[in-house]
């Protein structure tokens, strides 16, 4: 059979490339190990950290103060940024202007279409400040240093607890609660098995390629992902989420250009086969901003990389190591560690866990702590 009976001859071309990835994928070596990591807290670091959180929890709420912070940093255009796409609210010319994850450039149809199946804004639960009560929000991050500090009770208490793609709850409870506002994911960063409890959940999806959307909706009309779209997810995505329509969130991606091009310096987005030049900020970083949006001060925990300790966890919920992180190719996770402690060093937003910046340790323990969002 010709090839012009078939497909277009770049679209096999496609997908024999993409196939040659995915080979190559489960090719790679296993960086994991599922012996026990010598990880231990002392008793008098945990007292710390328990007594810096209360500190945070029961000051003085500072009204506005963590976007105020963010705000110096950002362009004036960024007064008017939404945390959340809505239906009933017009799309800006300028949500069009670079791909994903900065944009919708080519997909207005496919996003307009994902918008009508989501609730109106006056009618959906919200997740954004709407009272004068001051309110923190808690960004979740997954990582090792959060291994038993026991903080879980601690964080419950926080009026949003956001957290970030799989990271799990149940057995893990004590030490990062079993309280979930928000949880934020791509489709692969998702979990397979949803395991939050709270009937008040969101779902905020975050669009980093076209196919994204494909499978939100998807989600939403509890159907299967089109055949095609599995090919361009890099590894196995959630089938199904228990989850209804009105529970779906769409992130404004002005949030997370926000986060690469004036927060973290980033240059311009440019076309490119693949995301090589480390100008997609982690959905941690992206996560403060949008926690900005929505309470008035922000905290931090679980947290930062500290390579020197290679044998520390990477993640609370598994065993890999520290120095698996080393073959990450996507993020810049040094300037992202720079601009996360120059906040916490200015009082933007609060690190409860100090892997980002220990203001609560001695000198000698600022670089003791080790974690990843």
């Amino acid at each position: 059979m010709r090839l012009s009976k078939c497909w277009p001859a770049h679209r096999c071309v496609l997908v024999v490339v993409v196939a040659l990835g995915l080979l190559w994928m489960v090719s790679l070596p296993w960086t994991g190990t599922r012996k026990p990591l010598d990880w231990h807290v002392k008793r008098s670091h945990k007292k710390q950290i328990h007594e810096h959180v209360r500190r945070v929890l029961e000051g003085p709420c500072r009204p506005g103060s963590a976007r105020r912070s963010l705000l110096a940093r950002l362009p004036a255009s960024s007064h008017a940024t939404r945390p959340f796409l809505w239906k009933d609210v017009p799309l800006r010319d300028d949500l069009f202007r670079y791909s994903p994850p900065f944009g919708f450039r080519g997909l207005g149809a496919k996003v307009e279409d994902l918008l009508s199946q989501l609730p109106d804004s006056d009618s959906a639960p919200q997740a954004q400040k709407t009272s004068d009560k001051c309110r923190r929000c808690l960004v979740m991050g997954n990582g090792g240093i959060l291994r038993g500090l026991e903080l879980g009770q601690l964080i419950n208490r926080f009026d949003v607890v956001i957290r970030l793609n799989s990271g799990p709850l149940g057995e893990f409870s004590v030490d990062v609660g079993n309280r979930t506002s928000i949880r934020m994911s791509y489709p692969e960063g998702t979990p397979q098995h949803w395991t939050d409890t709270d009937p008040h959940t969101l779902f905020v999806a975050v669009v980093y390629k076209s196919v994204d959307i494909s499978w939100i909706s998807a989600m939403i009309n509890k159907l299967s992902v089109p055949l095609w779209d599995w090919l361009f997810f890099w590894q196995k995505v959630p089938d199904r989420l228990a989850l209804e329509s009105d529970r779906f969130r769409l992130l404004n991606p002005q949030v997370i250009r926000e986060a690469a091009l004036d927060l973290l310096k980033y240059p311009p987005p440019r076309p490119r086969l693949w995301w090589s030049d480390q100008n997609v900020p982690t959905i941690g970083v992206s996560a403060v901003n949008l926690a900005s949006l929505l309470c008035d001060e922000v905290s931090l925990a679980g947290f930062g990389y500290n390579l020197s300790q290679q044998g520390a966890p990477l993640h609370y919920y598994d065993q890999l190591p520290m120095d698996a992180m080393l073959k990450q190719k996507t993020h810049n996770v040094d300037r992202e560690t720079e601009l996360l402690r120059s906040l916490v060093r200015e009082g933007a937003i609060a690190d409860l866990t100090g892997g980002i910046h220990c203001s609560f340790c001695p000198p000698s323990r600022h670089t003791r702590t080790t974690l990843t969002p």
